[in-house]
């Protein structure tokens, strides 16, 4: 048997008692509606001392909403955290990661920027990709807009979100200052079905049945570097990353393999996996009191990689 933090243990087996369906067996929006539900249940509140604002800025097929969040006495030095939430391109929006938004920007002391961008079904492969860079892109030009320079960004995301960052950081590095890419538990290669994805393929919050849920929605190219930057050919003078895996999620995997990329084609890299851990840990740090050292522990390492 695999290690199991005890909040970990207790919050799967009151979830396993819980019952009914599980999201790969309901509609996009039953799904969603799913996702809100358990962070309001097993989330933090937003941090005090955390302002935030909601604009919509032109996308390339509609208005994208943007929340900003801006840490009472922070470093306003052009460093901006863009952040592009998780739920497999398929749910998740801001409200569903307001809560760890805006604990990034009072752990960090950096303004962050959450896109909302165009979800599947309803908007497939590349639309997730298309409003992710053109986001990027408005932010560094946009201070007046925002209330805050943004000179250097941060891409960050956790799952579906880290999977938008590694593939932003790699687009946009020769045209905007990247300082950094922070991959969250991130998809990194939808051709990959062994190893952790078959040996927590259930139990352990993510499954394999999900993936393949988000994947058929999402109806990406699976070989393309814009849907599995793992399979990507250009690795040269990448952005520093730091990689956090967990030890109890389906993707722990390809997240260690594209560290392991990275570091081994000469990039800066620090990698950190939560022994114990489950995917989506980050958004159920009410529930998982361990998840919320697990983020003091990413911010930490952030700074380190920066310094």
């Amino acid at each position: 048997m695999p290690y199991v933090r005890e909040d970990v243990q207790a919050m799967l087996t009151m979830m396993a008692s819980v019952g009914g369906p599980q999201m790969h067996e309901v509609t996009p929006e039953e799904a969603r509606a799913m996702y809100r539900q358990m962070g309001a249940i097993a989330e933090r509140p937003l941090p005090a001392g955390v302002a935030t604002a909601d604009l919509d800025i032109p996308g390339p097929a509609h208005p994208i909403p943007l929340r900003t969040y801006v840490p009472e006495g922070g470093t306003m030095d052009g460093t901006v955290i863009l952040f592009f939430h998780g739920g497999g391109w398929v749910i998740g929006d801001l409200e569903s990661h307001n809560s760890l938004c805006g604990e990034i920007a009072k752990l960090t002391g950096y303004p962050v920027v959450a896109v909302d961008y165009r979800l599947a079904p309803e908007h497939r492969y590349p639309a997730a990709v298309d409003d992710s860079l053109a986001a990027a892109r408005w932010v560094v030009g946009h201070a007046n807009a925002l209330g805050f320079k943004a000179e250097r960004l941060i891409f960050c995301g956790d799952s579906a979100g880290g999977n938008l960052s590694a593939i932003a950081a790699r687009a946009l590095r020769g045209e905007m200052k990247v300082a950094a890419q922070w991959l969250i538990y991130p998809g990194v290669d939808m051709t990959n079905a062994e190893g952790s994805m078959q040996e927590f393929a259930e139990g352990y919050l993510l499954t394999a049945a999900g993936m393949v849920w988000f994947g058929d929605h999402y109806a990406a190219e699976v070989t393309s570097p814009l849907a599995s930057p793992m399979l990507s050919d250009d690795w040269d003078a990448l952005p520093p990353a730091l990689v956090f895996t967990c030890g109890l999620d389906p993707l722990r995997d390809q997240g260690r393999a594209y560290a392991g990329k990275l570091i081994a084609t000469g990039n800066r890299v620090i990698f950190r996996e939560a022994a114990g851990q489950v995917h989506g840990s980050a958004q159920l740090r009410g529930a998982l009191p361990s998840a919320q050292a697990d983020l003091e522990g990413q911010v930490r390492d952030l700074k380190a990689l920066l310094a």
